[in-house]
């Protein structure tokens, strides 16, 4: 071989070489996004706190006590700047929670997703207007206010209900009081684990012409409310949240 073919030899190897290294880097890069999402977001997932507990809504009967029993999710997204963001101020257009299934029903009664509402003196009123189906926006303003579905446009927080409704009626002339929490279910003969369900949605973070996707998933009620009445959980660590540009 002369000098010359074993130049072009020589050449093309190493072209062939770079060329590979480079795949290499775009495939391992690709891969370490599907596996762990964005990190460089404006705003982050900060906090999801849950409050499960149950009520009673007033029924006709002839007895002193008459409730429609029914059990409440209450989640609570917060959504917080990232100060170790790269790049331009961004100011968030919209959240969105869509797709959000039941993925495990409840072995007794039925889910219903509802919005906040604006009823005086209530956060939610189980009413068929406020019912969501598969998704909810929230648009960005100068601060939260769930109850006109308005998300800070800096940083805020976003709501929704699970609520398990049909769980039975309770009708008594022995009760002194009712107290309006998870100690009903016991009531109307309700388990714990009659009530466990599963959800899942996704979170859809809009800044600007930019979206953000992660998918969230849940296992209510939080806690054993039949004996604590009311329980609560905040989840902080994410790690296993992607979130994904779209």
């Amino acid at each position: 071989m002369d000098k010359e073919k074993l130049k072009q030899t020589i050449k093309l190897c190493v072209a062939v070489f770079v060329f590979a290294i480079i795949i290499l880097l775009v495939v391992t890069v690709m891969i370490r996004y599907q596996v762990e999402g964005d990190k460089n977001m404006p705003f982050n997932l900060s906090k999801v706190i849950i409050i499960s507990t149950a009520e009673g809504t007033e029924t006709e009967g002839k007895k002193k006590w008459n409730f429609d029993v029914y059990q409440n999710n209450d989640l609570y997204i917060y959504l917080d700047k990232n100060e170790n963001y790269v790049g331009d101020e961004k100011v968030i257009k919209s959240v969105r929670l869509e797709n959000i299934n039941i993925t495990k029903a409840p072995n007794k009664g039925e889910i219903k997703v509802y919005m906040p509402n604006s009823v005086e003196g209530r956060l939610y009123s189980n009413e068929e207007e406020y019912l969501v189906n598969g998704s909810l926006e929230y648009k960005g303003a100068g601060e939260s206010d769930s109850k006109a579905l308005e998300v800070g446009s800096n940083g805020g927080n976003v709501l929704i209900r699970f609520s398990n409704t049909g769980l039975g009626t309770y009708s008594s002339d022995g009760d002194k009081e009712i107290v309006h929490d998870g100690t009903l279910l016991e009531k109307v003969d309700v388990t714990d684990e009659d009530i466990k369900f599963n959800i899942s949605f996704d979170l859809v973070i809009t800044v600007d012409n930019c979206s953000y996707r992660a998918n969230l998933n849940y296992t209510l009620p939080c806690g054993n409310i039949i004996e604590e009445g009311t329980s609560s959980i905040e989840q902080t660590d994410f790690s296993n949240v992607v979130f994904k540009r779209e």
